[in-house]
């Protein structure tokens, strides 16, 4: 049996390789790449790629766009670049092997109109650490932490650049105090629920650096109606 899977996605628009047993993608990232929403011919940074599924939503969704993709582990850098590859999209996208911690601006040739990133929602200390290390690092701060995140957005964004990014909704208070500390400014939180009955689980976020104060709340956002099926919100996410 294949280490991996190849799936699609979008009608068939997007062909991704994962690992069979390791990290794999979840609606966060369809959620966030929906969110994000580019605008075309800006430049964009994808912080912990994975296997590449949000860059690869943002290149066929917006025209002309050139997006770096950041990713640590080696293996799902390898597995992102092939479904670069897979899904012919080489010209828009670049995948870089390395830490984000040590990224600069000389390595992207300046800095970054829109920056999106699917963190590691926990903190080392809460919950059980996965065995499988790439579900670890990618669901625990091991190898990067959100203020990693907040710091290297910092630094690779420009002035009134936008930076957007899901995290859980347990830690909202966590996630707007350390990007303020960075002087990202939020603009817009979205709170999202599984259901109109379960408390909010996850937070999507969006801040501007340098902007000025004032905080948009959108509506709450409900991934599955009474009959467990995702709602239309959602659906219309799942479409190019």
């Amino acid at each position: 049996m294949s280490s991996y899977t190849t799936d699609s996605f979008f009608d068939g628009e997007i062909r991704v390789m994962q690992a069979r047993r390791g990290y794999r993608f979840s609606i966060d990232a369809v959620l966030l790449a929906y969110h994000a929403a580019p605008r075309e011919g800006e430049k964009v940074l994808d912080l912990g790629t994975g296997c590449g599924i949000i860059a690869l939503i943002l290149a066929k969704r917006c025209a002309d766009l050139k997006i770096y993709a950041v990713e640590f582990q080696a293996e799902l850098a390898d597995l992102a670049t092939a479904n670069v590859q897979q899904n012919r999209l080489e010209e828009c996208i670049c995948v870089l092997p390395t830490d984000m911690k040590l990224l600069n601006q000389q390595m992207t040739s300046g800095p970054f109109d829109l920056i999106v990133s699917n963190p590691p929602f926990y903190s080392p200390g809460s919950g059980r650490i996965n065995p499988d290390s790439q579900r670890a690092i990618a669901r625990h701060e091991i190898k990067a932490k959100l203020a990693d995140v907040l710091q290297t957005t910092r630094r690779m964004l420009r002035t009134s650049g936008r930076f957007v990014t899901i995290f859980l909704a347990e830690r909202t208070a966590d996630i707007i105090s350390q990007m303020r500390n960075e002087k990202l400014e939020p603009k817009m939180i979205r709170l999202i629920h599984s259901n109109r009955k379960s408390d909010a689980k996850l937070i999507l976020v969006e801040g501007i650096k340098n902007g000025r104060p004032g905080l948009k709340v959108m509506p709450p956002l409900y991934i599955y109606d009474e009959t467990g099926d995702y709602t239309a919100d959602v659906q219309k996410m799942f479409e190019l």
